[in-house]
């Protein structure tokens, strides 16, 4: 990577100093992503993005560096901001500055600063829009409605995203396509289950540095992140409790073998809570009250909403206090509750996010949407979309390539036999 310089005052990070160890750890990651990186030397020889300006909202990891460096090899215009203030690496963000990327993002910004850095994007009067959460895309819609008709289209990469924009689209008020790359499949069945179950275990371990075969483990939620954390902690030799609201998910949980229970029933019996549903609230003051003495409390979801934090920093008062970095305990009651890294996602706070395999094809789904965008976004309506499927098998089959897996083909007759009703 060549190294060029970025115009002072137009990006906000810790030290650009750190740089050269953002580049190192980028290289290493890229190392594990061969199909981003076959897509980038396709970019660099074709330009789809050529003059197009990109405001990618996203965790500013060494996964996401590898995005940002390809989508910038198609010829966009980029500048990147924090998804989540804790799961910025410094480092990164500087090695992205100092390659011409803009980025707007501090590890550990207070909520003040983190909405600034995303109207310091948007001032970018982005064209495409990568959103991690939907906060770029309801902020434009609230606030910079005389931007909304430049804008071709945006991608989406999480659940609790996908959710709001649906929820957008359903109002009527979504104002320019979405592509909803979280629910393609080499984005959810892959990054959702095996990354967030593998990166979330991750983060609890190097934030507590607790045993967790033998304990009781409680997983709210089992979509495909839930059913992800349940098979590891399982795999570790934990007792699993899924909680659930879909009688469908909760049916597989106990299918696959799994405890299932309401959260007043599970929280007394919780060594560990793991909260995964994009929702509010999911611990509340009812669980608090009758929750065991020394519980953890970790988040997976994306936003710090579902561990009601509030409530519980009203039962504790002043009984508050930090014991070790990304661990906080709340006491109340004559017992005390721990929750790990605020209350945000725990993978990022507490760790260094997914691994970068997993990664490879979830940006390789943004990458393409992106490039899908600028081709056809004249033509899609004001409504959610999925990947395109032609998309999604190519990512695969190139992710089998890169891994050395050769797989059957169909001969013309059997071609012939799926697409008939006749049989001979």
């Amino acid at each position: 990577m060549v190294a060029t310089s970025t115009e002072p005052g137009k990006f906000d990070i810790k030290d650009p100093s750190l740089s050269a160890d953002g580049l190192r750890r980028i290289d290493w990651a890229a190392r594990e992503m061969p199909v981003l990186a076959q897509i980038r030397e396709r970019f660099a020889r074709e330009k789809p993005l050529d003059g197009i300006r990109l405001l990618a909202c996203a965790h500013i990891t060494t996964e996401t560096a590898n995005l940002a460096l390809t989508l910038q090899a198609g010829g966009a215009d980029a500048v990147l901001c924090a998804s989540n203030p804790l799961s910025t690496q410094d480092d990164v963000a500087a090695a992205l500055v100092d390659a011409g990327i803009p980025v707007f993002a501090i590890k550990g910004e207070d909520n003040e600063t983190y909405d600034r850095h995303i109207h310091s994007a948007i001032a970018h009067k982005p064209q495409i829009l990568i959103d991690d959460g939907a906060d770029v895309v309801a902020t434009l819609h609230k606030q910079y409605p005389e931007l909304l008709g430049d804008i071709i289209g945006g991608t989406e990469e999480t659940t609790t995203g996908v959710i709001r924009e649906r929820a957008m689209e359903k109002a009527g008020v979504l104002k320019f396509p979405i592509i909803a790359v979280n629910d393609a499949d080499t984005k959810h069945f892959f990054d959702n289950r095996y990354g967030t179950g593998q990166s979330t275990i991750d983060g609890i371990l190097r934030a507590t540095n607790v045993l967790l075969a033998g304990k009781i483990v409680v997983v709210a939620g089992y979509g495909w992140c839930g059913k992800g954390i349940a098979s590891r902690v399982r795999g570790l030799g934990a007792q699993v409790i899924v909680t659930e609201i879909d009688p469908t998910k909760a049916l597989e949980a106990s299918m696959d073998g799994f405890r299932v229970m309401e959260m007043s029933d599970a929280a007394p019996l919780a060594d560990f809570v793991i909260t995964a549903t994009g929702n509010i609230d999911v611990l509340d003051k009812a669980d608090f009250e009758v929750i065991k003495d020394g519980a953890i409390l970790a988040n997976a979801g994306h936003f710090n909403s579902e561990i009601n934090l509030k409530v519980l920093g009203e039962m504790s008062g002043e009984g508050r206090r930090t014991l070790r970095p990304f661990v906080e305990e709340f006491s109340f009651n004559g017992k005390s509750v721990m929750v790990l890294g605020e209350g945000r996602l725990i993978n990022l706070a507490a760790a260094e996010g997914h691994p970068a395999s997993v990664m490879d094809m979830s940006f390789a789904n943004q990458a393409m949407a992106a490039e899908y965008l600028a081709k056809h976004g004249s033509e899609l309506e004001n409504k959610v979309y999925r990947v395109p499927e032609e998309l999604d098998k190519e990512i695969a089959a190139l992710k089998l390539q890169a891994m050395g897996i050769t797989i059957d083909t169909l001969s013309p007759a059997q071609e012939k036999y799926l697409d008939s009703w006749e049989t001979e």
